[in-house]
């Protein structure tokens, strides 16, 4: 399929769930922060017609990150009039955070709380909006290692490109016109104070992870299981205790 083709078929998909919904929600709801993925699927959630609510929600943020998802927001406001757009700075809710949990201080965990603190704005704001969250991840990602925080950005009521790999994302922005600035930013989830990438975490480019996921005899096949088998919890149900009659 083409990206002009998917970019209709996305677009499309997520109005027709809304409709369809048994209590029709009565917007969208989604997190930006400067990556390619969150443009690409606030903007698809705009073009789908519904009010979309988008949201820059900084913790500590680097500057050019942060000014990158402000720089979508005006992009959207100019190319849709269905989006609304807010500036939800995070930063003193999450240093309280941080102090009244001193005594449990764990680098990993105060970053996938940054996420998970996220989540929780994203939904409340659905919540005064009667509205529903739209998630941002892709194929490789949800499906694939893993690489997402759990009940964080992983928590989403829909997930409309999370069947297309990273490098779809890409064309799919190409397709959108979304900033160039953009589309070239190495990716990152912005959630460690010195910026670190996603391929600098994950080890492999995004091509090698797309093609190890694809290839069994992949050279990179042994790291992609590896990333995947650490991450399998996220992907796999919640494991629950049976009673036997």
């Amino acid at each position: 399929m083409k990206s002009s083709e998917k970019v209709l078929f996305i677009s499309n998909w997520i109005k027709n769930y809304v409709d369809n919904m048994p209590s029709k929600a009565k917007s969208l709801v989604i997190g930006i922060s400067g990556g390619i993925d969150s443009s690409v699927s606030s903007t698809l959630s705009a073009m789908s017609g519904l009010k979309t609510i988008v949201l820059s929600m900084p913790i500590k943020q680097k500057s050019s990150q942060h000014d990158l998802s402000l720089k979508h927001q005006e992009w959207l406001i100019k190319n849709f009039k269905n989006v609304e757009a807010h500036l939800i700075n995070l930063d003193e809710l999450f240093k309280a955070f941080e102090d009244n949990l001193s005594k449990f201080n764990d680098e990993h965990g105060m970053a996938n709380s940054r996420a998970r603190l996220r989540m929780t704005t994203l939904y409340q704001v659905a919540a005064a909006n009667k509205g529903i969250v739209v998630g941002t991840g892709n194929k490789v990602e949800d499906f694939g290692v893993g690489f997402y925080t759990k009940y964080g950005d992983g928590g989403v009521d829909i997930s409309p490109i999370a069947d297309c790999n990273k490098t779809e994302i890409w064309e799919l922005g190409r397709e959108l016109k979304i900033l160039q600035e953009i589309i070239d930013a190495a990716p990152t989830d912005g959630l460690w104070d010195d910026g670190r990438t996603d391929e600098g975490q994950l080890g492999l480019k995004y091509s090698e992870l797309e093609e190890a996921m694809n290839d069994l005899n992949s050279p990179n096949r042994e790291k992609y299981d590896k990333i995947r088998k650490l991450n399998l919890h996220k992907m796999e149900p919640i494991p629950v205790c049976k009673i036997p009659n």
